[in-house]
């Protein structure tokens, strides 16, 4: 099983902006953390950060041809992007949306997820960690799912 966990804009800062809100985890730990869980699931993962809107659509429009899931944090295109929801709902994968801060407990701009629609489910608030419950939620789906086909 391989899944994409594709981080968005300004997570390659995390752990120096804004730790108050964000915690002081960088995103290299929440990788090593992530691929950690991996092995003991015995998954493999395609981890991507990027800062551009269109190279997060073409990961989730490869991700239908090499993979079984999607792990996304889609960062500030969270409240903005239609082409990322859309490419969401265009390939069907079972996906789970993560947010290190509760999103619904900030500002009024940030309390609307365009994706979640089109996701799977969604974790915010549990920093880090909510990436490390996600992966293990987003695996016990796949194969629970793919135990019925």
């Amino acid at each position: 099983m391989k899944i994409l966990v594709l981080h968005g804009p300004n997570l390659n800062l995390l752990g120096k902006r804004e730790p108050e809100i964000y915690g002081r985890t960088t995103l290299e730990e929440i990788n090593a953390q992530l691929l950690a869980l991996a092995k003991e699931l015995n998954v493999e993962l395609k981890m991507v950060q990027t800062n551009h809107e269109g190279v997060m659509v073409e990961q989730i429009q490869q991700a239908a041809e090499d993979c079984q899931g999607i792990l996304i944090n889609p960062a500030a295109y969270t409240h903005t992007s239609v082409a990322i929801r859309d490419a969401l709902a265009a390939v069907n994968l079972p996906t789970i949306e993560v947010h290190l801060s509760n999103i619904y407990a900030r500002e009024e701009f940030r309390r609307v997820s365009l994706s979640a629609p089109v996701v799977t489910a969604q974790i915010c608030g549990l920093g880090a960690e909510g990436y490390l419950w996600g992966l293990k939620a987003l695996v016990q789906m796949v194969r629970q799912e793919s135990r019925f086909k």
